[in-house]
């Protein structure tokens, strides 16, 4: 057995769209199972996003704090923003939101780790890079508002993320599987051993 996820299309058969949202919308297919019978399935339609661990040389990780309401609270995260244009270069688009969020540049990208955030109700795809070498961006800020406005900026030791994590203090998806998957390559092969920053993404194809 090949431990390897593969992919796959069953049948639909009819589908519509109920909701179009600026950036997202939900979708409902009527999709043929594998014993005939045609089952409803609604789910979000998500162009997919980055984002970064961003390591300093003292073994911090560069935290957000955001205000989220679907969940009614103020979570702390990793930098990460949607993939606003179609086939949009993921690292580029993690450059970027270091640089927006953090006002912050880093040297050495790798990509950490990919993943479906809640693949039974939405198709976004999210691609973690590891970010080090650090250093302050140039030029002016990036304006923020909205929810942006509000945030907090913090640089936290690793070790004290991954407690947070597991004593279920700290909910992001992408933070929790960021720490955790930093922790799992250095236990393994090193974080020089992760795959180069523009490796292929089959789940959101991109131009290099």
């Amino acid at each position: 057995m090949e431990l390897q996820d593969t992919p796959e299309e069953w049948r639909v058969v009819a589908t519509t769209t109920p909701f179009q949202g600026n950036k997202t919308s939900v979708r409902t297919d009527d999709v043929v199972m594998p014993d005939g019978t045609v089952a409803r399935r609604d789910y979000q339609v998500h162009p997919g996003s980055v984002a970064v661990v961003a390591l300093d040389d003292q073994d911090r990780v560069l935290l957000l704090k955001q205000y989220r309401h679907p969940v009614r609270q103020k979570l702390w995260e990793i930098p990460a923003g949607l993939l606003d244009v179609p086939g949009e270069n993921p690292l580029h688009a993690a450059v970027r939101e270091l640089y927006e969020e953090a006002h912050v540049k880093a040297e050495d990208w790798r990509v950490l780790t990919d993943l479906y955030t809640t693949p039974g109700g939405c198709d976004e795809a999210v691609r973690i890079f590891l970010a080090r070498g650090l250093s302050a961006a140039e030029g002016d800020r990036f304006a923020v508002a909205e929810e942006e406005a509000d945030m907090e900026l913090a640089r936290v030791p690793l070790a004290e993320l991954a407690r947070g994590v597991l004593a279920g203090r700290l909910h992001n998806t992408c933070l929790v599987a960021g720490v955790l998957s930093v922790l799992a390559a250095r236990a393994g092969d090193g974080l020089d051993a992760l795959r180069p920053a523009e490796s292929p993404w089959p789940a959101r194809p991109f131009e290099a």
